[in-house]
């Protein structure tokens, strides 16, 4: 794994009722060991900027990314350097488990390399996203922690300042995660990068967080 994560560590943070999990059922039998499953199903991920899929009601499996995109197998995923074509995904891309959605793109877990890529159906492209599923946590965990924390001092003359050092926040998480994976923010189109962009602009602050509550009253 790239990053060092932990249940105990999500749990301190968030509590255990806001750490989401997959049963190892839910994954197709070649891919239900591997690292990646593995991580989904012991550590999870906090709920709320990312969240995963939820198991079919009747299969108990997670969807299949041929279930919900159309995957042509004629090629290779995209590189780092952007998104490539959904047409172009790998031969076996079809038969990858969907471990979640964030924003428009539905994340998918190769399990031969570990990655997880992001599939835009409306836009028909992957993108490799993530080097491993602890990437994955760590990005989410980071984020979601800032939502919770960051606090807007409630001054109309300080707003600019306050706006200053949210951004400041958003580019320690890209710099800091990009240092070990550059994939999440390797350039300003991929989904994280936009979800950076939405909470450097003083969205997605819910609930009784401090920041939702000096933002909307």
């Amino acid at each position: 794994m790239l990053f060092d994560v932990t249940r105990s560590e999500l749990a301190d943070i968030f509590g255990e009722d806001r750490i989401a999990t997959l049963p190892a059922t839910a994954f197709p039998p070649s891919t239900a060991d591997t690292e990646g499953a593995r991580l989904l199903q012991t550590v999870g991920v906090p709920t709320g900027t990312f969240w995963l899929r939820e198991p079919d009601e009747n299969s108990g499996r997670l969807p299949l990314v041929q279930d919900v995109v159309d995957v042509g197998g004629a090629g290779d995923v995209g590189d780092a350097g952007g998104a490539g074509d959904v047409e172009d995904a790998s031969e076996d891309a079809g038969e990858w488990p969907v471990i979640g959605w964030l924003l428009n793109a539905h994340l998918a877990l190769d399990p031969g390399s570990g990655k997880v890529h992001a599939f835009d159906a409306d836009e028909e492209t992957v993108q490799e996203l993530h080097t491993d599923v602890s990437s994955l946590v760590q990005v989410t965990l980071r984020f979601q922690r800032l939502l919770e924390e960051f606090t807007f001092s409630g001054d109309d003359g300080d707003e600019e300042a306050d706006f200053e050092r949210l951004e400041s926040e958003v580019e320690r998480i890209r710099q800091e995660t990009s240092s070990t994976d550059p994939l999440p923010f390797q350039d300003d189109d991929t989904v994280w990068s936009v979800v950076g962009e939405e909470i450097a602009m003083g969205q997605r602050f819910k609930g009784n967080s401090p920041g939702a509550r000096s933002l909307y009253g």
